[in-house]
């Protein structure tokens, strides 16, 4: 609610005043309001959606939350902290161009098709978003976000086609249309978007995902993250939850142990090794293929 439409519904500045001190309004920006014990009750994500709407209610039509923003919105992953201003996208020629501080403001045209209500909110689309983000952002960045797009159905690549079909000619197609056609939806976090990116730069051949591993007398073993089946090596990207209860660690060390009496080569990594030390896992990698090629000789 902004200022104006409380005025209108008879609201002295005053009232306004003190239903604010009493927390039955709560403050988004200048001149801009939701009601206080809706605010109280969202998350991180339903508050960005708020601030994203506060915006919207003070810029004319053709003004849509867009970028990280809508990712946010949208539930995706994106690469780095949560978006810490709003991020919008207005028409060209739109009216009054949106005037708050902390709002990062993009120009673009928004063809039907390319903006979503999401909880009452006006966004882009989740493939215009990947897109936008995609076309602005490291192609590590806009690889993360179009695995989630993907691995979440909430976008297809039918879908991602349409848009850069539709974006035709914009700033940073070129990458776009590298990061979609490099995206899979079988990537189940961002680690393991990441460590795809870095197995690219490093020179490393594409592995297979989420791929199930054994066979013969040992029977089906697991799942594997990675896997270069010509190599006999398996790669494990090992996030925080993987190992934060003991059995589960415990029951990963068997499973290594299946898998390497199998005759597979397991290399696990972490966040910290795919961020800091990616040479180093290139390496540990390289090694791997050459002792699982001898094995496999």
């Amino acid at each position: 609610m902004t200022t104006a439409r409380l005025l209108e519904a008879g609201l002295s500045p005053g009232r306004i005043r003190r239903l604010v001190q009493r927390g039955v309004l709560s403050p988004l920006g200048r001149g801009v309001y939701a009601r206080g014990a809706f605010a109280a009750r969202l998350g991180p994500r339903g508050r960005h959606a708020l601030q994203v709407a506060a915006v919207l209610a003070t810029a004319e039509r053709g003004v849509v939350g867009s970028h990280h923003s809508a990712a946010f919105v949208h539930g995706l992953d994106v690469l780095g902290r949560r978006p810490s201003g709003v991020t919008v996208t207005h028409t060209p020629g739109a009216g009054r161009k949106v005037g708050r501080a902390g709002v990062r403001i993009y120009t673009a045209a928004l063809p039907d098709g390319h903006v979503t209500m999401r909880g009452g909110v006006a966004v882009t689309s989740v493939a215009r978003t990947v897109v936008d983000l995609a076309r602005t952002s490291s192609f590590r960045s806009g690889v993360v976000v179009a695995d989630s797009a993907l691995h979440s159905k909430l976008a297809t690549k039918a879908e991602l086609a349409a848009v850069l079909a539709d974006c035709a000619r914009w700033p940073g197609l070129g990458q776009a249309r590298q990061v979609i056609a490099f995206s899979d939806a079988l990537s189940e976090s961002v680690l393991e978007s990441l460590s795809r990116v870095v197995f690219r730069e490093q020179g490393l051949p594409p592995p297979k995902l989420q791929a199930w591993v054994g066979g013969g007398d040992e029977g089906v073993i697991g799942r594997a993250d990675f896997l270069w089946e010509q190599f006999g090596t398996i790669g494990e990207a090992d996030g925080i939850v993987k190992y934060a209860d003991p059995g589960g660690a415990i029951a990963q060390l068997r499973r290594d142990a299946r898998l390497r009496a199998a005759g597979f080569q397991v290399v696990h990594f972490t966040w910290d090794d795919i961020v800091r030390h990616p040479e180093y896992v290139a390496a540990s990698l390289r090694g791997a293929f050459r002792r699982g090629a001898q094995g496999l000789g």
